[in-house]
């Protein structure tokens, strides 16, 4: 569907964008940015005719903005937002710029609906990943884009973790925050509760775990459905958050670093179960 064309940064409708990068506006409107051709991408795949969501996927994209060079350069977005009737504007650079949350911008953003669902809609539970006072977008984004990756069945935001819709996190994500449930806001208690109600048993990872995750692998806790709850990097889980769990798994370190990142300690966590429980389908 053929949009319009905006010039100005002064137009009321851009700042209506514009404001999205803030998570009151955000959370008001229930709308956030995808930029890059990679998320809006992934946002149109979610979506079908009218902007509406896809039966079983994420919801949809309400509209796209693009300078004319970006649309020359991803012909294959505009027939797809054309196709499902999404209305697309040609912006200028500036007006770009202006929307954009990166230096060097894409050419391409879209506007999109909420994607989280109820705790209470995910389905299967074999592999979830839980994230518990993590505050950095980056680390957020990418611990979702590995859990995709490892074939998780959802990834829960508690109440004391960043907002997914952070600019940084949605990009971090790589499109994978349309692929999978996301759940957001909810007490790490409540989430723990859930899991083992659906017969998940809980780990908590902390690097000062009594049990390491070689051994946990070894002796059989990760073949079943499994719940990782991942904490903030700097300081690591509360310890009334591990007493909820079923324990604290560390990830052995055989070299002289001191400790791994969130994102790759997560990584290292989420494959480790994803080939146990592969291994005991055999």
């Amino acid at each position: 569907m053929a949009g319009h064309e905006f010039t100005s940064i002064r137009s009321p409708r851009i700042k209506g964008v514009r404001r999205l990068a803030k998570r009151t506006f955000r959370q008001r409107e229930r709308r956030f940015l995808a930029e890059g051709p990679q998320a809006v991408r992934e946002a149109l795949a979610a979506t079908d005719g009218a902007g509406r969501p896809r039966e079983g996927a994420a919801p949809g994209v309400v509209e796209v903005y693009a300078t004319a060079e970006a649309m020359r350069r991803h012909i294959d977005l505009g027939d797809a937002a054309r196709a499902l009737g999404v209305p697309t504007h040609t912006v200028s650079l500036d007006v770009m710029s202006e929307l954009a949350q990166t230096v060097t911008p894409q050419g391409i953003i879209a506007v999109c609906a909420f994607v989280d669902v109820p705790l209470e809609q995910v389905g299967d539970v074999r592999l979830v990943a839980v994230l518990s006072h993590v505050r950095d977008p980056g680390n957020a984004g990418t611990v979702l884009r590995t859990a995709d990756a490892a074939g998780a069945d959802a990834v829960v935001f508690t109440d004391a973790s960043v907002d997914p819709y952070n600019g940084k996190c949605v990009r971090a994500s790589a499109g994978s925050l349309f692929h999978l449930p996301v759940v957001v806001g909810v007490p790490v208690g409540r989430a723990v509760d859930f899991l083992r109600e659906r017969g998940a048993a809980v780990w908590a990872a902390d690097g000062g775990g009594p049990r390491d995750l070689h051994t946990a692998a070894d002796g059989g806790d990760l073949d079943g459905p499994v719940g990782w709850v991942f904490g903030n990097e700097a300081w690591g889980l509360p310890e009334e958050t591990v007493r909820l769990t079923d324990g604290a798994v560390s990830v052995p370190i055989y070299g002289g670093a001191e400790s791994l990142n969130l994102a790759t300690a997560a990584a290292v966590c989420l494959y480790t179960t994803a080939r146990q429980q592969r291994r005991s389908r055999v």
